[in-house]
């Protein structure tokens, strides 16, 4: 048993799928099989059920799912602890972003911490939001840049902006610049999971008008997403900034939403359970700035937040 295997097993509990799993930690499904495997065969037992919709733990698998992140978690803090008693500065700082976000504020970060703090080194990681939060509450973690973050105890939010999301299809003649929300949840939409913060703020305006949304399909990726609308299949809620490149070539309309327009708060995010974090001012300060570009991509979508 090893780290590399821990790290592993933990991330494919999390995510319920081995594929998905794979892609996330950026290994091939294979060599990812293969560390499990090994796991299993070290431990005598069987750590995993395999069925048609992706995997889950054994109680075994449950047991060590646990103590694995314990270790993982006291392995971080141990390697912080003693590069802090040896008077390094440096700091290792974990980030999350949402995908939409990865792709429109990821490198401009990272670029903008290597510059102005050299003494961090980051590590940016991609999930939705609710999984950001989640990975946040475990340890797994150290900030994270999410939509609608939980509001709980264990969370420290800081609040950057407000960012309307928008209706996405193929392009047509007759679209007009809105669509009322009324007409939205008539039609056949790709949403995310439960849990995602867009698919809580569609759900959340259908029962306050009574209605219920039609969904042809639940995916929780949105490059999936955007493929199932570009093939016809449906029509799906988004950050715009998710389909800009898409909306620019002209392969998919984005309409505004109104009566009500579906707003949702971005958040930087850490864990108050956590050792602070040395940087955390200067990184908050970086992210800010960063979102110069974001607010000039959404320009009307975004609603400036006073800051927390």
């Amino acid at each position: 048993m090893n780290l590399r295997q821990l790290k592993y097993f933990a991330k494919v509990i999390e995510v319920g799928n081995m594929t998905r799993a794979a892609a996330e930690l950026h290994v091939a499904q294979p060599a990812l099989g293969m560390q499990i495997r090994q796991l299993e065969e070290d431990l005598g037992l069987a750590l995993l059920v395999r069925h048609s919709r992706g995997v889950e733990a054994t109680a075994a698998g449950a047991l060590l799912h646990q103590r694995a992140l314990a270790i993982l978690k006291l392995v971080e803090d141990s390697r912080r602890e003693v590069m802090a008693a040896g008077g390094d500065d440096s700091e290792s700082v974990r980030l999350g972003l949402t995908p939409a976000l990865m792709l429109v504020l990821g490198a401009e970060i990272a670029l903008a911490v290597r510059e102005r703090l050299p003494n961090v080194f980051l590590r940016l990681s991609e999930a939705m939001s609710h999984v950001l939060a989640e990975a946040l509450l475990r340890g797994e973690l150290d900030m994270a840049l999410g939509y609608d973050m939980p509001d709980v105890p264990q969370l420290e939010r800081h609040a950057l902006l407000e960012e309307d999301l928008v209706f996405v299809t193929l392009p047509f003649e007759q679209a007009g610049p809105s669509i009322a929300f009324s007409d939205v949840i008539e039609e056949s939409l790709i949403l995310p999971e439960e849990g995602d913060s867009v698919r809580a703020r569609v759900t959340r305006a259908a029962q306050d008008i009574g209605a219920r949304p039609t969904i042809a399909f639940e995916v929780r990726s949105i490059p999936a997403m955007k493929s199932l609308v570009l093939r016809g299949a449906g029509s799906a809620v988004l950050p715009y900034a998710s389909v800009l490149e898409e909306v620019r070539g002209q392969r998919l309309l984005a309409r505004r939403i109104t009566s009500p327009a579906l707003r949702r708060t971005l958040y930087l995010a850490t864990c108050s359970g956590q050792g602070g974090l040395r940087n955390a001012v200067a990184l908050r300060g970086l992210v800010r700035e960063s979102l110069t570009e974001l607010i000039t991509t959404l320009g009307p979508l975004v609603h400036a937040v006073s800051e927390s």
